[in-house]
């Protein structure tokens, strides 16, 4: 996959999340309206002082938040294993993080030469390793976070099955490397 179409998949992918309306703007939204409809009604209909309809209209704003609030703590709760797993990042993506997490650290130790050789000032070699080291942070959380180990895992758990060798007198699995069965200690057939 050249890096031109992963690109354009990615593009493709935010722009479909940006179409769909996400829960906040949900709230917002209705919020925004019924607080609207909410001060019409009180002035123009039961003939309400501004300052009560205004204290209705951040009345239904504040339920408003408290309605994200509570979808936003019940949300997980009810949402599948799966969606919760974060997307493995592969091959290309995954080498591209770890070549700049290596560049960051990389920078960081010139910095602290550097400054060991006073050629950068204490407080700029503060200032530009705190934002070194909060964007290595962030690029080995996401490296961590992206590692599917169930994945890993079965995927060399299927390579190792499909290795296996099956001993002529037991009929005991044995692995693809074996020169004996582990059952009954039957030299293997071509391996001995």
């Amino acid at each position: 996959m050249s890096s031109e179409t992963s690109t354009k998949d990615s593009l493709q992918a935010d722009a479909f999340q940006a179409e769909s309306v996400q829960p906040w703007q949900f709230f917002t939204l209705t919020g925004l309206a019924g607080a609207t409809v909410l001060v019409f009604v009180a002035v123009f209909v039961w003939h309400v002082d501004r300052p009560e309809a205004i204290l209705l209209s951040l009345a239904v704003g504040a339920a408003a938040y408290a309605g994200y609030a509570a979808w936003r703590t019940a949300e997980p709760l009810s949402s599948e294993e799966a969606e919760m797993t974060p997307p493995s990042v592969s091959g290309r993506a995954r080498a591209v993080l770890e070549r700049e997490k290596l560049l960051t650290l990389r920078a960081i130790k010139d910095l602290d030469f550097d400054r060991a050789m006073g050629k950068v000032s204490d407080q700029d070699h503060a200032e530009m390793t705190g934002r070194l080291r909060a964007r290595a942070a962030g690029l080995i959380r996401q490296l961590d976070s992206a590692v599917s180990y169930r994945e890993t895992i079965d995927r060399e758990l299927s390579r190792r099955q499909a290795a296996l060798a099956p001993c002529a007198a037991c009929g005991t699995d044995n692995d693809a490397d074996a020169r004996f069965c582990k059952s009954c200690g039957a030299a293997l057939a071509g391996r001995a």
